[in-house]
């Protein structure tokens, strides 16, 4: 017997917001670090890889690779190659990092596993985002334990690569005059199969979100960098099977169709960022920006370990969004060049078969 996970979940999380006997499992927190904060100081001190000081970058944009079997080892051997070339300035790895169920504490083996070993030789800054499997509680992805995600704040300090002082940051290259601020965000706490329906620290108006909203107008505000870009695990238009927010995986039930995400973006987010990238979905989209979106242009990145392998959205209630270039089947990762004056956006896919990686799509997209 096949099991949709997806339906799974959704129904579980359906059935907790009608008042059945499923809830979320997870915690309240003080600061955004959580009870990491107070691991992260134990941990063995690292040195971190240097952020670039340059005005031109080139970033290796990556998302849901971590899952430590063959196919993530495949599409990470192609991001060397591409390095050995062409040197990455940095990564941005969009979210579910620790596949299926997140870690268990900051020194777990899954770590090295699915990070540290498949991506060796990529010695540079990994900007790390939050995702569902991340935050697992009782089913892979449910996104149900929004604590198990501070094991991820807390590994900051074991790791030259991984690169998340908190749960949500933004990062200036260069420091002075910057050519770019990412601003990393985590949505997970509105996004959840199994929503935080107990735990006010998390709601959708509580003060993890309420904080985060603050901080990132504050900082778009502040922000003096030419390209202003959103990274997220969820995304907010999205033409494969998760769909756009609102419309998560074909829901039309509060909280779990992402309506608070929706929200967020819209208030937050878009006409104030130039790019927002994304991952969640296991494909490879460069969507065109709509009335909606402000001029936002949607990127998704989520096929470094796994493919949705041509599966449609998930019915007709999601609102379609034109793209420049769709990728259902194929693994694969994306290369942003950024200069003060241009922003160009490669596209790479990997034949599983030879290994081989081929630029399938390239654009200058500002």
């Amino acid at each position: 017997m096949t099991v949709d996970r997806r339906g799974f979940l959704g129904g579980t999380a359906a059935a907790a917001v009608g008042g059945t006997a499923a809830a979320a499992v997870g915690g309240t927190a003080a600061l955004a670090l959580g009870a990491a904060a107070a691991r992260a100081e134990n941990a063995p001190a690292v040195g971190k890889f240097a952020f670039p000081d340059t005005e031109r970058l080139r970033v290796l944009v990556t998302g849901d690779a971590g899952t430590g079997a063959r196919p993530q080892w495949q599409v990470a051997d192609a991001m060397r190659e591409q390095h050995a070339r062409e040197p990455f300035s940095l990564a941005l790895a969009l979210g579910d990092n620790v596949y299926e169920q997140g870690p268990w504490a900051d020194d777990d083996a899954q770590f090295a596993a699915k990070f540290e070993d498949p991506n060796h030789d990529l010695d540079f800054p990994w900007l790390m985002v939050q995702g569902n499997h991340d935050n697992s509680s009782i089913l892979p992805g449910d996104g149900g334990w929004l604590l198990r995600g501070d094991h991820e704040v807390a590994y900051h300090a074991r790791s030259p690569r991984w690169f998340m002082p908190s749960r949500y940051y933004s990062v200036r290259i260069p420091q002075e005059r910057p050519v770019v601020e990412f601003f990393v965000l985590d949505l997970n706490p509105v996004a959840a199969y199994l929503p935080p329906l107990f735990q006010p620290y998390w709601a959708a108006d509580g003060q993890f979100m309420t904080e985060q909203a603050a901080w990132l107008d504050r900082a778009l505000d502040e922000s003096t960098a030419t390209w202003k870009i959103a990274c997220t695990h969820h995304p907010y238009r999205n033409n494969g099977p998760h769909g756009n927010a609102g419309e998560y995986d074909g829901f039309s039930v509060d909280p779990i169709d992402g309506r608070h995400a929706r929200d967020f973006f819209e208030a937050h987010v878009v006409g104030r960022c130039q790019f927002l990238l994304s991952g969640h979905d296991h494909s490879l989209q460069v969507l065109e920006p709509t009335p909606a979106s402000k001029g936002t242009r949607q990127i998704i990145s989520g096929a470094a370990a796994k493919s949705v392998h041509g599966e449609p959205s998930s019915g007709s209630k999601n609102t379609p969004n034109g793209a420049l270039y769709e990728n259902y089947n194929d693994l694969g990762f994306m290369v942003l060049d950024l200069t003060p004056t241009s922003a160009d956006l490669g596209v790479y896919t990997v034949d599983l078969s030879n290994g081989r990686s081929a630029n399938v799509f390239q654009r200058k997209l500002g």
